[in-house]
């Protein structure tokens, strides 16, 4: 379960998030609707670290991100999948990048094992060569 207490988070002199509470209980679908520039993604963020509210707690089954270090929100994030808005990738990075990627932030694989794993995945929903650099380098793909 993820808690959200009183959370208030402000950027120069704009409060985007103002006293925010919201539980988000496992096992559940839970939804964060608003109108545009209303502050989903600024508590989306908060919740996982990439932001630090002004004052507030955010725990996840009762342990406070805010209060952790970096190697534990580290740690923590292992136990989170988020894809963000849009469904943006890193642009300056290949298909292969970004899907190497969490496995160089978030595990002890060697980078054979990384490649080896990131194949593996692209393979199962059907990129297989979306790693290469060129459309004729893709095995099977239209030229």
């Amino acid at each position: 379960m993820i808690e959200v207490k009183n959370v208030t988070k402000s950027f120069d002199d704009k409060t985007v998030l103002h006293d925010v509470s919201c539980t988000f209980e496992t096992g559940k679908t839970n939804l964060i609707i608003g109108q545009s520039g209303s502050g989903k993604t600024v508590l989306i963020k908060s919740i996982v670290g990439l932001l630090h509210p002004e004052k507030g707690e955010i725990l996840y089954d009762g342990r406070d991100v805010m209060q952790m270090t970096h190697d534990q929100v580290k740690e923590l994030r292992k136990e989170i999948g988020m894809l963000f808005q849009g469904s943006a990738l890193f642009d300056s990075e290949t298909v292969l990048g970004n899907v190497m990627f969490p496995l160089m932030m978030f595990t002890d694989m060697s980078h054979e094992q990384q490649l080896e794993r990131a194949h593996f995945c692209l393979d199962r929903v059907n990129l297989k060569g979306a790693d290469a650099k060129y459309p004729s380098e893709i095995s099977g793909g239209m030229q």
